[in-house]
């Protein structure tokens, strides 16, 4: 792919020696996390979304090289190709392009125009398409033979031999690509009879929106509603647009024979170029809208996944329930289970004191430092149970999305195969708690309920991008050799599953590792993975202080060098930032270390190992528990659950997420709810509307905040001039300048 680095380069807008390098540490079977974190000097410190755009550029200039020799294979071998033909190739710089010069030579099932010509009409189509003062009539008589019965037979014929060349002419359809682009319109419309039954798509009924500003929830939900066969959907603009641009290139005349040359443009407009657009478009808008959408899944997700972690703590967890009661597990700080039982605290009798005096027994038992519910069936009311013991404890609501899939999957059946499905579940929601990250990656990504229309979009690439997403938030955090399971160092640049079960294998076979170097004794575990993984995974309490921290070991000798040019061991100097401070990193710059490097290393040596992540804080909900107890007018705390173009999604602690929308969040204008807001934000949230049967509530914040302070025009355009007339000014047209800028003509 080195061979593409120049149009990668202009295409992105990149130095080509920084692409050049990128697509080397590619093909030498580098990672995208490795190459961002550790090869900066080489690439000029691109991060991990430019290396991404450089590989994917890649990719298509290589499927636009493959596909453009093949199509001139398939023309020489019919014996077709022109200079002319070949310099139109040449100059092709997008997959249309070459499809539209491609198509008269492409195989085709059997056409119209294709039997017109076998039936010898193609002389009578030429002779129209000059348009000279002939009667079409009188010529096509001619024609007339055993295939051809009649005058009007052989015009028609005549037609359909046009109407092919005008829809297979590259300019034509790239004059009326143009025209979709700017003046087609996506419309939606419901199918007679379906209005009951296709109601959640009501909005759509009668809709229209140019394709250049229609968004992506709103072209994937009519795309739902058509594949489910609820609304007919077009994609065109008005045809009193679209034919005098094709008859300008085609009509040279005002007669019959360009009366005929006007009825097949019609015709191939019709039959012919809208339905192929049509088709070119609807795909090409679901690529765009599933790319925003995958864009806003892989966002989302990568909050969750490095959502604030409690961290190494013994903790109580309760997977709640009404009628088959609440499971419980223990937890130690490593995650491991100590035990499991079953508590019933819906119900006033005396299994609530058991209950009681089960949670207290255990607190004491076993040490407790918090408690974990999910936050699902019976969720607040369990949490309120809980409040009410007083343990002093921290009680913490977490998000049980996807954990019934966990807990039926075959990695938990692998990790606790003597206990039910209630049991694992408990646990995978106290492990989230501890760990959102080490938990959450052993769950099916589109199962934790964090995008919009994830089923809808093309699932390959969402897989591909959610993968992506995983092995960037692993290796931004780091990752605890010594405890990590397999599923989690999988994910680590350079290992994949089968490496990581070998190091799961290993450290159960020779015990804990005490060096990062011993993992070049693991089974399949190379020079060139080691490499590539050695730097993400850290080893606490080893034998050497720099195999906690990001530092590679490819740097350790630069790093020892400095400890020993200020007179101190490593162990004195990592986390010594009144040392680290004090290091010039120009005075070691080499051939092999660059600036770059080392300001992160010095950066590393200041807090070794240190978790991007904030801790975890308990939240408190208002005292609501059901939709019945919200009323327009409330205003109370919400946790931000979901981010979508269209608006946030947040959690009031009522099993109902209610909808912030995107014109709500902000006093200021802002297209996307990310501009300022993050997954698991808490805001306060102002009830505007609550719809109890569709179980639909309306929010706003910015209804809770009070407006930006708006000085009077004339007071600030005098503070303005006032200060201006502080400053030297060569004349007055400088002072009008300054006052338009800031406040327009």
């Amino acid at each position: 792919m080195i061979a593409f680095s120049a149009p990668v380069a202009g295409k992105l807008a990149l130095p080509e020696k920084q692409v050049i390098a990128v697509l080397e540490l590619l093909s030498e079977g580098a990672t995208i996390p490795f190459i961002a974190r550790y090869r900066k000097d080489r690439t000029g410190a691109l991060d991990e979304v430019q290396i991404q755009q450089i590989q994917e550029e890649a990719r298509f200039q290589q499927e636009f090289t493959d596909r453009k020799a093949f199509i001139e294979k398939t023309i020489n071998e019919q014996g077709k190709m022109t200079e002319l033909l070949q310099d139109k190739l040449d100059q092709a710089t997008t997959l249309n392009e070459l499809e539209d010069i491609y198509l008269p030579y492409k195989p085709k099932r059997k056409t119209k125009a294709q039997t017109a010509r076998e039936n010898g009409l193609e002389p009578l189509a030429l002779l129209l398409l000059e348009q000279g003062d002939i009667l079409p009539a009188a010529e096509a008589a001619a024609y007339i033979n055993d295939k051809v019965s009649d005058g009007d037979s052989a015009l028609q014929g005549a037609r359909d031999i046009i109407a092919e060349m005008v829809n297979e002419d590259a300019e034509v359809r790239a004059g009326m690509r143009k025209l979709f682009e700017t003046q087609a319109t996506v419309q939606g419309k419901i199918l007679s009879g379906k209005e009951e039954e296709g109601i959640k798509y009501k909005d759509y009924f009668d809709f229209s929106e140019p394709v250049s500003k229609i968004p992506s929830h709103r072209m994937l939900a009519i795309m739902r509603g058509f594949m489910e066969g609820f609304l007919r959907m077009s994609i065109a603009p008005d045809e009193e647009a679209a034919l005098p641009k094709i008859e300008k290139q085609f009509i040279k005349a005002n007669n019959e024979a360009a009366d005929q040359v006007k009825k097949a443009i019609r015709d191939a407009y019709r039959r012919l170029l809208q339905p192929s657009l049509e088709s070119e478009f609807r795909m090409a808008l679901k690529t765009k809208a599933d790319e925003e959408a995958i864009a806003v899944f892989a966002e989302n997700l990568r909050q969750l996944l490095l959502s604030s972690p409690l961290g190494t703590k013994r903790i109580l967890a309760i997977d709640p329930g009404y009628r088959t009661g609440c499971k419980v597990v223990i937890l130690d700080e490593k995650g491991e289970l100590q035990k499991n039982d079953l508590i019933y605290v819906h119900e006033q009798n005396n299994r609530l004191l058991d209950a009681e005096h089960k949670i207290r027994t255990y607190i004491k038992e076993f040490g407790i430092e918090a408690f974990a519910i999910g936050d699902g069936t019976a969720g607040r009311e369990t949490e309120q149970f809980i409040k009410k013991l007083n343990t002093g404890l921290p009680v913490f609501l977490v998000n049980e999305d996807g954990a019934s899939i966990y807990s039926a999957s075959e990695i938990a059946r692998e990790e606790f195969p003597d206990h039910d499905i209630t049991v694992r579940g408990a646990v995978s929601i106290g492990r989230r708690l501890m760990d959102p990250l080490a938990e959450l990656v052993k769950i099916d990504p589109k199962s934790i309920g964090v995008g919009q229309y994830q089923h809808d979009v093309n699932q390959v690439r969402l897989k591909e991008k959610l993968d992506q997403t995983v092995v960037s938030c692993v290796n931004a955090v780091g990752v605890n050799l010594n405890t990590a399971g397999k599923h989690l160092l999988s994910y680590v640049s350079g290992i994949g599953p089968s490496i990581a079960e070998n190091i799961v294998s290993y450290r159960k076979e020779k015990g804990r590792f005490t060096n990062r170097k011993q993992l070049l004794e693991v089974p399949r575990l190379g020079n060139k993975a080691f490499e590539q993984c050695a730097g993400f995974l850290r080893i606490k309490g080893g034998d050497n202080p720099l195999d906690e921290s990001g530092v590679h070991p490819e740097a350790y000798k630069v790093v020892a060098q400095m400890a020993a040019d200020n007179g101190i061991g490593l162990k004195e100097m990592v986390g010594n930032e009144a040392v680290v401070n004090h290091i010039v990193p120009q005075k070691y710059v080499s051939d092999t270390v660059g600036l770059h490097t080392l300001q992160d290393i010095l950066k590393e040596l200041k807090k070794p190992g240190l978790d991007p992540r904030s801790e975890a804080q308990a939240f408190e909900f208002a005292g609501i528990y059901a939709i019945e107890d919200v009323h327009a007018g409330m205003i109370v705390p919400g946790i931000v659950t979901n981010l979508t173009r269209f608006g946030a999604f947040v959690d009031i602690g009522v099993k109902q997420d209610g909808l912030v929308h995107v014109s709500e969040i902000a006093h200021k204008y802002i297209t996307d709810p990310a501009e300022v807001l993050k997954l698991n934000d808490k805001v306060m949230v102002k009830v505007t509307e609550v719809d109890i049967p569709r179980k639909r509530i309306a929010l706003s914040i910015k209804q809770t905040q009070d407006p930006p302070a708006q000085q009077p025009r004339a007071k600030r355009a005098a503070e303005i001039r006032q200060k201006d007339a502080s400053r030297p000014s060569d004349n007055i047209h400088d002072a009008l300048s300054q006052l338009k800028k800031k406040f327009g003509k």
